[in-house]
C-alpha cells in the first residue's frame, strides 16, 4: 500500500526520533516537543476530534498568522481520522471566510491570534449554524475555547484509540485530505481537491534531490495555508528535520532568528529574499572609503557568474578575497550553516539568484501551482541541475506539453502537465474543473494557465522557462501581444523601484503603474544632494520624474517596439494582501497582483496616460 501523509510522523517515530522534532517562541523562550511528544498529542488530539462528533470526510478549518506545533499536531491528527483540513489565508477578508466556509461546509475553526477570531466570528454570524464553534490556537482566549481541549477530551476517551487505528487503516493513499481555496487573481476562490497520493508523490520526488541529513535543523515562517510551506512541512517530517517556527518579522539582525536557529534549510518566496537583497545593498551604500569599494567590487564580481562557474587564476584569487571580505558575512548573516534556499510560488528575478549563489548561499529555484500539490519542476543541487532564468528540470514522473498558440512567441506556449500529483478538480465545481484538467488519449493534463518554453542547458538537459501568464497577455488596440511579466519584472529588478504593473489591454501602446522603493529613492535623493521630504512630494519633483524616465529608456531597449512602455505613473503607496479600511487588497495572499483590481482603483491615472 501506498503511502499516507500521516505515516511520517510515525515512521520519524521509528527511524530517528528527535528530542526537538518541532518548536517555536513562546513569551520570548523556546519550546520544542520530541517526536514521541507530538505522536501522543496527535493521538490525544485524534480522539478528541470523534469525541466531537466528527468523522471521516468532515470538514475542519484552521487559519494561523504564524505556524505552530499545535497546527501540525491538529494537522497531523486531522488526517489520520480522515477529517479534511480547509486552511485560509490569515490576510482575506471576512467576506471571504464566509464564502469559504459555507462552500465547504467546515463544522470547526481553529484560529490563531490577533484580529482572526474577529473576522472568523463575523462570518459565522451569516453562516447560519454551518460553523458551530471556533477554537483559538492561542492558550488563553477571552472568548472561546482553547485547541487543547481536544488533548484533555481525547485524554478522558481512550477507548477511542481503537476507533482511530481502525480509520487510520482504512485511509487509502487515493483519499482527498484537503481543500486548499485558491487565492485566485478575479473571482471567489475554488477548493483544490488533494489526495495523500498527490502530495506524496511531491515529497518522494523532492527528498531525492536535496541533501538533507536526519536532525538538520529547518526554519519555517511561510503560511501553510499554501500548499508550498505545508507540503514543506510534511517533507521536514519526512526527511527527520528539526523544525523550528517563526514568523518574518525578527528573521535578521544580530538578534534574529536565523542567527539563533542557524537553519541548514528553509524555503521562501522570491519577494522575502529580494528585500535580503535590497537591505544587503542598502547595508553598502552605507560604508565608506575602502569597504564601501571592497563591497562593490565583490557585487560587480558576481555578474559574471553562473551555475557551475569556476574562477581560474587570478580571478579565482579575487573570488577568494571578495569571499573572505563580504560574502562570508552575508552568510553568517543568514546563519552560517545555510544548505539550500528553496524558493517558489512566483519567479525569482535572476539579479537575486546570482548573487545569492555566487555568494555561496545556495538558493534553489522550483515552479508549481496548489493544482499539482505543488511542483512541475525544481532546480537540481548536483552540477549541471541549475540554469539561471529557468525553473529546473521536470520532477521525475512528470511530463509538459507545450501547447503553441498564434498569441505566443516561437517555441513558447501554454505548459500541460501530467503526473501523479495532479488534483482531483474544484470542490463543487466541476465546469471550473472542466476549464483546467484536458483529456488527452484518455489521460488526464493540467492547463497550467502559464506560458513557457524548453531551454536547453548543460549537457543538452531541457529547463523549463516560464515567460508569461496566458491569461495576463496584453492585446494592443493595434492587435499587438504583450506579455507584461517580463516587463514587470525587469522594472523590478531595479533598486528605485518596488512594485509595477504594466498596461495596455485594448489601448494604444504600453503603460506602467509604478511604486517606487522609498528606501532606494530616497538613497539617490541623498547622493544627488535632493532634500528629502514625503515620499508623495518626491514623486513629483522633475529630477526625481526625469531619473525614472531614463530607467524606462534602460529596459525599453530590450524589447520590441511595440512592447516599449510609452508612459509611467508613480504611486506613493504600497499595493499589499490586506487593507484595513475595509477597500479591496491589491494582491492576492500570496503576493501576485489583482490586475482587475488594480485597473479599477487607478482607473484615473491610467486615463491621464493615454489622453
Amino acid at each position: 500500500m501506498e503511502k499516507r501523509l500521516f505515516e511520517y510522523l510515525y515512521e520519524q517515530l521509528e527511524r530517528h526520533p528527535l528530542e526537538r522534532a518541532f518548536g517555536h517562541k513562546h513569551n520570548g523562550v523556546w519550546h520544542y516537543y520530541s517526536t514521541a511528544e507530538m505522536v501522543q498529542m496527535v493521538n490525544e488530539a485524534s480522539r478528541g476530534l470523534l469525541e466531537l462528533g466528527l468523522k471521516p470526510g468532515d470538514k475542519v478549518a484552521t487559519v494561523v498568522y504564524q505556524t505552530s506545533p499545535a497546527w501540525v499536531v491538529l494537522e497531523f491528527a486531522l488526517l489520520q481520522v480522515g477529517v479534511l483540513n480547509v486552511p485560509m489565508y490569515p490576510t482575506i477578508s471576512a467576506r471571504e471566510y464566509e464564502y469559504i466556509l459555507r462552500e465547504s461546509e467546515c463544522q470547526y475553526c481553529f484560529v490563531g491570534d490577533a484580529d482572526l477570531y474577529d473576522k472568523v466570528h463575523a462570518a459565522q454570524e451569516r453562516l447560519g449554524g454551518i460553523l458551530k464553534e471556533i477554537f483559538s490556537f492561542a492558550n488563553e482566549h477571552p472568548s472561546i475555547r482553547s485547541w487543547q481541549v481536544l488533548l484533555q477530551l481525547g485524554r478522558q476517551a481512550p477507548h477511542r484509540q481503537e476507533e482511530v487505528e481502525r480509520i487510520k487503516a482504512s485511509i487509502r493513499p487515493d483519499d482527498v485530505m484537503t481543500l486548499v481555496y485558491t487565492s485566485g487573481t478575479t473571482g471567489n476562490p475554488k477548493g483544490v481537491m488533494l489526495t495523500h497520493a498527490n502530495v506524496v508523490f511531491n515529497i518522494e520526488s523532492i527528498r531525492r534531490l536535496l541533501p538533507f541529513e536526519p536532525g538538520d535543523r529547518v526554519l519555517s515562517f511561510l503560511p501553510v495555508s499554501h500548499i508550498f510551506e505545508r507540503a514543506a512541512v510534511y517533507a521536514y517530517t519526512a526527511m527527520c528535520g528539526s523544525v523550528t517556527f517563526t514568523g518574518t518579522d525578527n528573521l535578521g539582525g544580530e538578534q534574529g532568528d536565523l542567527r539563533a536557529i542557524r537553519p541548514h534549510f528553509f524555503t521562501t518566496v522570491p519577494r522575502l529574499l529580494e528585500k535580503v537583497y535590497d537591505k544587503i545593498v542598502d547595508k553598502g551604500r552605507e560604508l565608506r572609503g575602502l569597504k564601501r569599494a571592497f563591497f562593490f567590487w565583490s557585487l560587480r564580481l558576481t555578474d559574471e557568474w553562473h551555475f557551475d562557474y569556476q574562477p581560474r587564476g587570478l580571478k579565482a584569487l579575487a573570488w577568494k578575497i571578495a569571499d573572505a571580505l563580504v560574502f562570508s558575512k552575508w552568510r553568517q548573516a543568514l546563519g552560517g550553516e545555510v544548505k539550500a534556499i528553496i524558493t517558489g510560488a512566483s519567479a525569482c528575478p535572476v539579479r537575486v539568484m546570482r548573487t545569492f549563489n555566487a555568494a555561496g548561499i545556495p538558493v534553489r529555484e522550483g515552479y508549481g501551482m496548489t493544482e499539482a500539490a505543488p511542483a512541475i519542476s525544481f532546480s537540481r543541487m548536483e552540477p549541471g541541475g541549475a540554469l539561471l532564468g529557468t525553473v529546473g528540470p521536470l520532477l521525475d514522473g512528470v511530463e509538459v506539453i507545450i501547447e503553441p498558440d498564434e498569441e505566443f512567441r516561437p517555441g513558447e506556449g501554454e505548459i500541460l502537465a501530467k503526473s501523479p500529483g495532479i488534483m482531483v478538480g474544484y470542490y463543487k465545481q466541476p465546469e471550473k474543473t472542466a476549464e483546467v484538467i484536458r483529456y488527452r488519449n484518455g489521460e488526464r493534463w493540467l492547463a497550467t494557465g502559464d506560458v513557457g518554453a524548453w531551454v536547453e542547458g548543460p549537457g543538452g538537459r531541457k529547463f523549463l522557462k516560464i515567460t508569461d501568464r496566458k491569461k495576463e497577455l496584453l492585446k494592443t488596440s493595434q492587435g499587438k501581444y504583450v506579455a507584461p511579466a517580463p516587463l514587470e519584472a525587469a522594472l523590478k529588478e531595479h533598486f528605485l523601484v518596488e512594485q509595477a504593473m504594466v498596461v495596455g489591454d485594448d489601448l494604444r501602446y504600453v503603460t506602467a503603474l509604478i511604486v517606487p522603493s522609498a528606501e532606494g529613492l530616497r538613497s539617490w535623493c541623498e547622493r544627488h544632494g535632493i532634500p528629502w521630504t514625503e515620499l508623495s512630494e518626491m514623486l513629483h519633483l522633475p529630477e526625481v520624474q526625469r531619473r525614472y524616465e531614463m530607467l524606462l529608456e534602460r529596459i525599453n531597449a530590450h524589447f520590441a517596439r511595440h512592447e516599449q512602455i510609452k508612459r509611467f505613473t508613480l504611486l506613493p503607496q504600497l499595493w499589499e494582501p490586506i487593507k484595513t479600511d475595509g477597500s479591496e487588497a491589491e494582491l492576492t495572499p500570496t503576493l501576485k497582483l489583482k490586475r482587475r483590481v488594480i485597473l479599477e482603483k487607478f482607473r484615473r491615472e491610467i486615463e491621464a496616460m493615454y489622453r
